[in-house]
């Protein structure tokens, strides 16, 4: 900004030195000529710098000066030719200053733009990077479901070498994203999510999480997805549905030997009673019943001790437990309008226990208060 008023400042400066040389030429030379020609540097220079009104009083200075100093002729004459002299000048006065601002304007737009393109270009850049070093697998598809561009973890996740996946049609991989309706405007627009099946390259089939949104451009629909592997997290769920199971199995398994020990127990003690009385000492089949008894209660109470295997234990993080606990908690404690203020200290220390077992327990607690 100090660069160009002081550009400006010289200018003006000049064109002022240049407005006293004419006139000085104008006034010394004789026999007087017309000189009046020699205002338009001046009148350009300025033309740069200043507004139009400033332009205007230029021009009528230079047209004054160049009348005084000018060969004198008749005013009918003369009236014609200073008009024609402040039309030049002021004319070309304001093409330059129409020219200049027209030429900064320009510069303005072109430095903008430019400023833009950079911008757009390190965007670009960034979002490229993210992309390609994304853990995530993320593709690009046209409307007839031909893979555009896709990163390195979905050639990865597929199977395919790199390069390898563009042009082909995702229907081999996901066979659920080419049924995603995608047309023209007139088609809704989706941004969701879905659990299907996937499939690599070499046949194999894996559970994907897929997150996929659509979109128009101006050379047609386009469809966008992120899928995940999500066969790790179904092995886990099914593996802890099955450790559920089983510990429910166990628990009914106690509780139902626990009952029948117990019958046992009762019948045991009559046997006992009746076999004081002596009533039935040399009865083979009270004896019978006897035995029966006893294996019965030593059956049950193997089983009793199998039921009560003890879970796996280990170090867990009490802060993270509580924290799940109040994951699972908060949804209950809304819908029944309840509120709920936790106060837990973060430093917490480490429990020996199972970590789902320790929040079943919670869980029942609470639930139970």
């Amino acid at each position: 900004m100090r660069l160009s008023q002081l550009q400006g400042n010289l200018r003006v400066a000049a064109a002022a030195v240049l407005i006293l040389v004419v006139a000085l030429i104008d006034w010394q030379v004789d026999p007087p000529l017309a000189f009046g020609f020699l205002y338009l540097g001046p009148i350009l220079l300025v033309g740069t710098v200043w507004p139009r009104w400033r332009i205007l009083a230029t021009a009528t200075l230079c047209t004054l000066l160049s009348h005084i100093f000018a060969p004198h002729f008749p005013l009918n004459l003369s009236l014609p030719e200073d008009f024609l002299v402040f039309t030049a000048l002021a004319g070309t006065g304001m093409f330059t200053f129409e020219v200049s601002r027209t030429r900064a304007r320009e510069l303005d737009n072109l430095r903008r733009v430019e400023s833009e393109a950079a911008a757009r270009r390190s965007a670009e850049e960034q979002l490229e990077f993210l992309i390609e070093s994304s853990p995530v697998a993320i593709l690009t598809m046209t409307a007839d479901c031909l893979v555009l561009r896709a990163n390195q973890a979905a050639h990865k996740l597929f199977g395919v070498p790199d390069g390898g996946l563009a042009g082909r049609s995702i229907r081999r991989y996901v066979p659920a994203l080419g049924r995603v309706p995608i047309g023209g405007a007139a088609q809704p627009t989706f941004r969701t999510e879905m659990q299907c099946r996937g499939q690599r390259d070499s046949g194999e089939v894996f559970l994907a999480d897929v997150f996929f949104s659509t979109y128009q451009t101006a050379i047609g629909p386009r469809l966008a997805a992120l899928v995940v592997d999500a066969s790790e997290q179904l092995r886990e769920r099914e593996e802890s549905g099955l450790e559920q199971l089983l510990a429910s199995s166990r628990i009914l398994v106690g509780a139902v030997s626990h009952e029948i020990r117990n019958v046992c127990g009762a019948i045991a003690v009559i046997y006992e009673n009746l076999a004081r009385s002596g009533a039935l000492r040399a009865d083979r089949d009270f004896e019978a019943l006897g035995s029966l008894v006893e294996t019965l209660t030593r059956i049950a109470s193997v089983e009793l001790k199998q039921s009560q295997r003890p879970d796996p234990v280990a170090g867990i993080d009490l802060f993270e437990t509580l924290d799940e606990l109040r994951i699972v908690l908060e949804p209950y404690c809304q819908a029944a309008g309840i509120e709920v203020h936790w106060s837990v200290p973060e430093e917490l220390p480490p429990v020996w226990a199972d970590r789902h077992s320790l929040l079943q327990v919670l869980l029942n607690l609470i639930k139970n208060s």
